[in-house]
């Protein structure tokens, strides 16, 4: 079956939106896709996505396992790299989440023919012109992203999104396709000063898109062990060409 078109909803004021980037370095927009478009889409999320496992590795490095990876791994082996990277987290950094890598599988043709890959596509066309338009970037040429599932107890650390890949990550993006939140859940997306006070932040919403300038200081708070339902959103970084 073929998937549908994603679309942003047309009554979007991308003026405004554009004047609150460049006045505060972030903007929040409320309704970004057509109603029909975020319940495809959130469908999908809910329903149709074969989930990996993300965390923070030994190496400091990122660790992404899938479903056969995490069975031929065993629940005791797991367990305890789960558990030696909350020691790290306390020291320094950590994350903890499930992961559908969109440009991996896109490009390594994981789950042919899965609508998906429709979302990766378009990313790196409508997505990326609006990005550019919002935030004034003319040198935004492309997208990276994945899609993020948060259950009881996963989070991210202070971090400020700098990479160290080719091209630069210049925007950070997160589309909220969350359906209910209640705010004593957690898992709020939450900016961070120098002092360490919470200067943001901003609770899993529906159908919300938020920019936001690279680098800041954020985190994402862990979710409450008694939340109702997976804090679920695409999540990514707005790129130039590189070196």
């Amino acid at each position: 079956m073929t998937a549908p078109s994603i679309r942003f909803n047309p009554e979007v004021d991308i003026a405004a939106a554009a004047a609150a980037y460049r006045r505060d370095g972030w903007v929040q927009i409320d309704d970004i896709l057509e109603a029909g478009t975020a319940e495809y889409l959130a469908d999908m999320l809910e329903t149709r996505i074969d989930w990996d496992l993300a965390f923070h590795g030994e190496d400091d490095q990122p660790v992404v396992l899938g479903r056969e990876q995490i069975l031929a791994l065993g629940d005791a082996a797991l367990q305890q790299r789960l558990r030696d990277m909350m020691t790290r987290a306390g020291a320094g950094y950590g994350f903890l989440y499930q992961t559908y890598p969109l440009i991996t599988a896109y490009l390594t043709q994981r789950d042919q023919g899965h609508p998906v890959h429709t979302l990766t596509e378009f990313l790196n066309g409508a997505f990326v012109r609006l990005g550019a338009a919002v935030t004034g970037r003319r040198d935004i040429i492309k997208a990276d992203g994945q899609l993020t599932r948060y259950r009881p107890g996963d989070f991210i650390g202070l971090h400020n999104d700098v990479g160290s890949e080719a091209s630069d990550r210049l925007v950070a993006y997160t589309l909220g396709l969350t359906r209910t939140w209640r705010a004593d859940w957690g898992g709020q997306l939450l900016f961070h000063d120098a002092a360490g006070d919470v200067i943001r932040g901003h609770a899993p919403r529906w159908n919300a898109l938020t920019l936001f300038r690279v680098p800041q200081d954020h985190s994402v708070a862990p979710v409450a062990a008694y939340a109702q339902g997976p804090r679920l959103s695409v999540v990514g970084w707005l790129r130039n060409a590189g070196r």
